[in-house]
């Protein structure tokens, strides 16, 4: 229903005092009905359909409040103003909690009224007029943007944009620009993709302060300058949580901290044997391989195989880089849901450490858990549902209650980093490789790797990628954009198996560039 022909009941003891105001809202398209007392307006409200109420507070036989609540009781949606001339705090807190939608006080003008009207019934169809207007104005900017050069900074700035646009255009589905933003996001990490590809061993060649922030570097750059020994230090990796599911978790924080977000780069592969195992280290896969061989030997697919050490690697990097004091530390990875509410219950036993590093697993769950169950890709058929199921987890996961209980220390300081995204796939890539090639979907690593080059970036010399080597013709293939590698052999069903799934391990804006946020009480 459109704005004219709304219907709204003014219920009024001195109706006939108003009619300038009914005249007005009749004049802009509004159908407006008037009742003089409580019992009338009951009655029309069980009868009728109105779009608006607006009820006078003081009037005689049932007053405004008892009005309002058995309106309510019939029509709970129904939206009421309530108009008095008492400014009691106490009426007012009285009238809140029978849910009004708005509150006037006598003597009203007609300004007021039709504010009250748009701001109810037409502030959607207002904002999505203006959401329309400013994201074509953005796309043109963003389009200018992906014509000229960027570096590192400038493609943060532009993802960090589009993924603010996807979460504001959740609000406005009726608009239909879903899709020009989904195509602008795929024409921005195809050439993203070629930034990387131009940037990447420049990148890990480089000092820390000549490069982009990368995983190797977060430690480093935003929880030692916390670690000092006066005030306890928790940092929380949620796996595999992209920068959208970090911004509506982060909405949901900002009732109880003070939250200064920052983005940095993860390194490739977007893995966790490699991303997360390079945060904890401060090492390039290369150097890590190097300095400790016994865990590369292991392998790659669970909890229990290359990220088994991670809290021996955390204490090897705060001894490198000289921390004062030897801070003991304490490491946590929560991989279920049981022993995430036990953490929640004893997360107050950890402010005694100077740096508490918890995992948390239940994310990247989510990803693969949608590839393999139908009632999830149901549940969340596109990017909109997955971000709307990541809110509906965090706000009961121990993960929130945790952070709500730490919000009660003043001197605690908070540090929440993912080590890798994800990115829906939608295109196959087929490939070729021998029986030893790894079994990732966006990345591979093997002997005689062939796949179309538009579609993955070919990394003959892994050394290049600071990326370990297990022989001479050991190579590497990251997925471009949102494509997944299949192999030839039963082609189609694979391909038709792993379509529309979240998948991490190659170059996209989705899975590199990650959010780290450093929250402080309020």
């Amino acid at each position: 229903m459109s704005a004219f022909g709304k219907k709204i009941l003014w219920v009024d003891d001195e109706i006939d005092l108003l009619r300038a105001h009914v005249l007005l809202l009749e004049q802009k398209g509004y159908r407006v009905e008037t009742a003089t007392n409580g019992e009338d307006a009951v009655h029309l409200v069980r009868n009728g359909a109105y779009d608006l109420v607006f009820l006078d507070e003081m009037m005689p036989g049932i007053g405004g409040l008892q009005t309002l609540a058995e309106m309510k009781e019939l029509k709970p949606a129904l939206p009421v103003v309530l108009i008095t001339k008492n400014e009691a705090e106490s009426l007012m807190d009285e009238a809140i909690g029978v849910k009004i939608s708005d509150y006037l006080t006598k003597p009203v003008n007609p300004s007021q009224v039709l504010l009250a009207v748009k701001k109810i019934l037409e502030a959607k169809k207002i904002a999505g007029g203006i959401v329309s207007r400013d994201y074509i104005q953005e796309f043109q900017n963003i389009s200018l943007r992906l014509s000229g050069p960027m570096d590192g900074r400038d493609w943060r700035e532009l993802y960090q944009r589009i993924t603010l646009w996807d979460l504001e255009l959740d609000g406005h589905p009726e608009l239909g620009l879903r899709q020009t933003l989904q195509d602008q996001k795929k024409e921005s990490n195809g050439a993203f993709g070629k930034f990387v590809e131009r940037s990447y061993r420049g990148w890990v060649n480089a000092l820390p302060g000549e490069r982009p922030v990368l995983s190797v570097d977060v430690v480093e750059r935003f929880v030692l300058p916390h670690v000092t020994g006066r005030t306890p230090v928790f940092f929380f990796v949620v796996d595999c949580m992209r920068l959208d599911q970090w911004l509506v978790m982060e909405d949901l924080l900002r009732e109880f901290f003070s939250v200064e977000r920052d983005l940095y780069y993860s390194i490739l592969p977007t893995a966790t044997p490699y991303s997360r195992n390079g945060i904890f280290s401060g090492l390039f896969p290369l150097d890590l391989e190097q300095r400790f061989p016994e865990l590369w030997e292991a392998g790659e697919d669970d909890e229990k195989s290359r990220n088994r050490d991670e809290h021996m690697l955390l204490d090897k990097l705060l001894e490198r880089k000289r921390v004062p004091g030897k801070p003991e530390t304490k490491y946590i990875k929560i991989l279920d849901a049981e022993f995430g509410k036990q953490i929640e219950q004893n997360i107050l036993s950890y402010l005694p450490s100077r740096l508490t590093a918890i995992v948390v697993n239940f994310v990247d769950m989510l990803a693969h858990g949608r590839s393999d169950s139908p009632l999830l890709k149901e549940i969340a058929p596109d990017e909109a549902a997955y971000r709307s199921l990541t809110r509906t987890w965090f706000q009961h996961s121990s993960l929130f209650g945790m952070l709500k209980t730490l919000s009660g220390q003043k001197d605690v300081t908070i540090v929440i980093t993912t080590d890798h995204g994800s990115i829906r796939c939608l295109h196959g890539s087929k490939i070729i490789g021998d029986r030893e090639t790894s079994t990732n979907l966006r990345y591979k690593y093997g002997r005689n790797l062939k796949v179309d080059d538009r579609q993955a970036v070919f990394v003959k010399n892994p050394a290049e990628f600071k990326l370990p080597r297990a022989s001479v013709t050991t190579n590497y293939v990251l997925a471009r954009e949102d494509y997944y590698f299949v192999y030839p052999t039963d082609y189609h069903r694979y391909l038709n198996q792993y379509r529309d799934s979240f998948q991490h391990g190659g170059i996209s804006m989705e899975e590199m560039i990650l959010p780290v946020a450093t929250l402080r009480s309020k």
